[in-house]
């Protein structure tokens, strides 16, 4: 089992920025990706980003150029930081954890971004 618990979450105005992390635990193994999905009210859960345990990143078209995926294996850590957020990107935010067909949700962390 893995448990993620999320944080940096909040209320910003359009153009600004937040940092979301996401700390590990439990029987996590260095062969892992590790990411970002998000859901906005009364849509599906969409993929944002997500990083190898080799630091190769994804991204969706979304937003490229402005969100950058990083992590931290040494603290089993995955952070997500976001800039010229718009009133768009309001949601909330979940962290994945994945070993090859085993998939871990974090418990979310909302984003509103205000116009």
């Amino acid at each position: 089992q893995v448990q993620l618990v999320e944080s940096g979450g909040g209320l910003v105005q359009a153009g600004g920025s937040l940092r979301l992390s996401c700390s590990a635990s439990g029987s996590i193994s260095s062969i892992n990706t590790m990411g970002w999905y998000r859901q906005a009210p009364g849509k599906q859960r969409e993929f944002v980003a997500s990083i190898t345990g080799g630091s190769v990143a994804n991204y969706a078209n979304s937003v490229k150029g402005r969100f950058t995926v990083s992590r931290d294996n040494a603290e089993n850590m995955v952070f997500l930081q976001m800039n010229s957020l718009k009133p768009e990107d309001t949601a909330v935010y979940y962290c994945l954890y994945r070993y090859y067909l085993q998939f871990y949700w974090g418990q979310g962390t909302q984003v509103t971004v205000s116009s």
